[in-house]
């Protein structure tokens, strides 16, 4: 409450001092996103760009709520000011899917999301910015500042507890996340280097491709005059197939294996699965159906959200209640994401589950169909106490002739 008031009257108290190398770790992460690999250029990569979209889009779509726990129930706290940053919009420039599915990819792609919690004045989160270009430091105190540059050019630190920060595995500092990018930057140049050759392959002409000869002694100009001859007549896609007319005694010889004899298409498969692996994303998910069936394609989807999705919806929840709640508040409240529909199966599968449940008692005919998004019905739930038969009015039996004497 003192820091709070200090703030709006203008008397912040921050620390300025950096700990030596404190940002160097930073640096280093920073160095390897330069190379040829880099966020930018790994979304070039068609698996690499499924596998983030797969996991962004889908956290981002699932609903995101704030729960109170009233001890022997919970309840959605649609009158929290958190509840509307959460699940509506967390900024007047973003929506909650827009927001999420933004910090959600940069998380899979640097390791790292950072956003700016804006509180009012009672101290409740009422706005969540992203920000770019964060640089993490370690203070004197072995407190944690974040600086960033605003749209003015001007430099901003902000404290722990005003920065919303997500992490992907943490590296050695402690600090900040590891981007299955930057560890297993030789996937993707794989992947890369094979996307370039195919490229080459077919603009260059996938027909030919081997050396003139001659037994002749040509000039360095002579020479560079058929090298252009032969690139203009038969040279890229559009020429594949021509057949070549050599004269002087030339002779072609080719020298390289066809795209069958490298494999390349095989190859190019396997990297889909290797990019798979960095993401623990099923093949199934990002299009790769050489395993996928019918049969199966209920269980998939609950490995994808159980082996995947799982540690991404945790880390939102945990962020949140770490971050954007008060001790007290924590002791009260707490964000969790609603997963039923992706686990629901079909519509077989969902109505045995529902049967079974009513049948044995946990669970209520009303429970079933808000779970369906089912408009309630009353004395639905009085169905169940009766063998799921509509409830029957008593009615009194026929006076007997001696009581209506």
């Amino acid at each position: 409450m003192l820091n709070r008031i200090m703030t709006r009257l203008g008397y912040e108290k921050r620390s300025t001092n950096q700990a030596p190398g404190g940002d160097s770790y930073w640096q280093d992460f920073a160095a390897l996103r330069t190379g040829p690999v880099n966020p930018q250029t790994a979304q070039g990569i068609s698996a690499v760009f499924a596998c983030v979209a797969a996991i962004s889009e889908t956290v981002a779509t699932l609903p995101l709520h704030l729960y109170r726990d009233t001890g022997n129930t919970r309840e959605k706290a649609r009158n929290h000011p958190l509840y509307r940053v959460l699940h509506d919009q967390p900024n007047p420039e973003m929506t909650a899917m827009e927001y999420r599915e933004l910090a959600t990819a940069e998380v899979l792609l640097t390791g790292n999301h950072f956003s700016r919690i804006v509180r009012g004045h009672d101290g409740q989160v009422r706005e969540l910015w992203p920000l770019s270009n964060v640089q993490v430091l370690r203070l004197t105190n072995d407190a944690l500042a974040y600086e960033y540059t605003d749209r003015k050019g001007k430099v901003i630190r902000l404290l722990e507890h005003e920065v919303l920060h997500l992490r992907h595995r943490i590296g050695p500092d402690g600090v900040l996340g590891i981007s299955p990018i930057s560890v297993a930057r030789g996937v993707i140049e794989l992947a890369q280097s094979e996307q370039e050759h195919g490229t080459a392959t077919f603009r260059n002409g996938a027909k030919l491709n081997g050396v003139l000869e001659t037994a002749a002694v040509l000039k360095p100009e002579q020479r560079q005059a058929l090298k252009e001859s032969w690139a203009n007549q038969y040279g890229g896609a559009g020429n594949s197939g021509k057949t070549p007319v050599l004269e002087a005694g030339l002779t072609y010889k080719p020298v390289s294996m066809s795209l069958e004899d490298a494999e390349w298409i095989e190859a190019r498969k396997f990297n889909v699965y290797e990019v798979c692996r960095l993401f623990r994303v099923p093949p199934v998910i990002v299009g790769a159906m050489e395993s996928a069936n019918y049969s199966n394609s209920v269980e998939l989807n609950r490995q994808f959200v159980t082996l995947t999705l799982r540690r991404w919806l945790t880390m939102w929840e945990q962020a949140i209640a770490s971050k954007c709640l008060t001790e007290a508040g924590r002791r009260t409240y707490f964000a969790e994401h609603s997963v039923e529909g992706l686990l629901r199966g079909d519509s077989t599968t969902r109505a045995a589950f529902y049967a079974s449940g009513i049948q044995s008692g946990w669970m209520k005919p009303s429970e079933a169909r808000e779970l369906e998004n089912l408009p309630p019905l009353d004395g639905i739930d009085d169905f169940s106490t009766n063998g799921g038969n509509p409830p029957t009015t008593p009615t009194a039996p026929y006076p007997s002739k001696e009581a209506g004497e």
